[in-house]
């Protein structure tokens, strides 16, 4: 693991890679600009991964005014769980999950009760860009709630966990995934306080796993050793994660994906800005492995998404 003061020279040889270089060096050079509404905008993101048959999570419906709010309890009664999120947000904020109703009372993933015009309010924040990047006006995306897959009880508090991949060029980097906690609020966000656990991308399996930086053996909440987690449909989900390269255009990429207990892997959101935290989680700088795949590009050896998943499997395992 890397020790919060060491020297720049010690992490450039470790591979690290920081956020200038990430800025210059991978976002402006493979990112082209004319993209970015794409993936910072969550309804469009959804509507090109329909588009390419992708696998996301059902689109319940939008609110593009406060005139829609009045109408929008009718159509959350007909849903027992259901998110709704900001399209123009970012870091999780703006998030409300709602995992049941009864008598006309919403309920969080605490059991916080959570009334009619707490929902509408949460909307009307949402319109005027409480949340959305630069407080620009935003709409309401209302998807369906994503069934918490059993395999993963006692890695997670309260909220579902999800898993983000480094996609740069095509190429499976890095991965790691986000399990959420007590200090989070129950989301995936490792900023608020979520676990963020290393994964082998050759395994699907845990690697490593820290909280706020630091390094932690056991969820701090539910006290599972995070060394038993394994991730499935692994291999699916490195295929949806790399063929998010041809739907966006975007060269440097972290997908965001969950896995539903009765879809699957599911893309969740994509992030053109991806975090460079995910190196502290696997205990490995990220650079060698965006130079290898650099190399492979400048020799000019194509490959499919299936390939290239096959590629990083081989070439980025530990």
């Amino acid at each position: 693991m890397f020790n919060q003061f060491t020297s720049p020279f010690k992490l450039a040889r470790k591979g690290i890679m920081g956020m200038n270089q990430r800025n210059t060096g991978y976002i402006s050079r493979y990112n082209p600009r004319k993209l970015y509404p794409l993936v910072d905008n969550k309804l469009k993101t959804k509507i090109i991964a329909q588009r390419d048959n992708v696998t996301i999570p059902a689109l319940i419906g939008v609110v593009r005014t406060q005139h829609d709010i009045q109408s929008i309890i009718p159509l959350l009664q007909k849903h027992s769980g259901f998110v709704i999120k900001p399209a123009k947000g970012s870091g999780g904020k703006g998030i409300l999950v709602i995992t049941k109703q009864e008598s006309g009372v919403f309920f969080k993933p605490s059991g916080a009760p959570t009334h009619e015009e707490d929902v509408k309010r949460h909307c009307s924040n949402i319109l005027a860009g409480l949340f959305s990047l630069g407080g620009s006006p935003d709409v309401a995306v209302i998807e369906a709630l994503i069934e918490f897959d059993a395999c993963f009880e006692g890695f997670s508090f309260e909220g579902v966990p999800d898993v983000r991949v480094i996609v740069f060029q095509g190429y499976p980097v890095m991965a790691m995934m986000r399990l959420s906690t007590a200090a989070s609020d129950g989301k995936a966000n490792l900023h608020q306080g979520a676990v963020g656990v290393g994964i082998d991308i050759g395994t699907g399996q845990a690697l490593h796993a820290v909280q706020f930086d630091r390094p932690i053996e056991k969820h701090p909440d539910t006290d599972r050793p995070l060394k038993e987690l394994i991730v499935p449909h692994w291999q699916r989900l490195l295929e949806l994660a790399s063929s998010c390269y041809e739907m966006s255009g975007m060269g440097y990429l972290g997908t965001d994906m969950v896995l539903d207990k009765s879809n699957g892997p599911m893309l969740l959101e994509l992030n053109a800005r991806p975090g460079l935290a995910i190196q502290i989680a696997n205990g490995e700088g990220i650079l060698p492995r965006l130079k290898l795949v650099e190399q492979q590009i400048s020799e000019g050896i194509n490959r499919t998404a299936d390939e290239r998943v096959e590629f990083s499997k081989k070439e980025f395992s530990r």
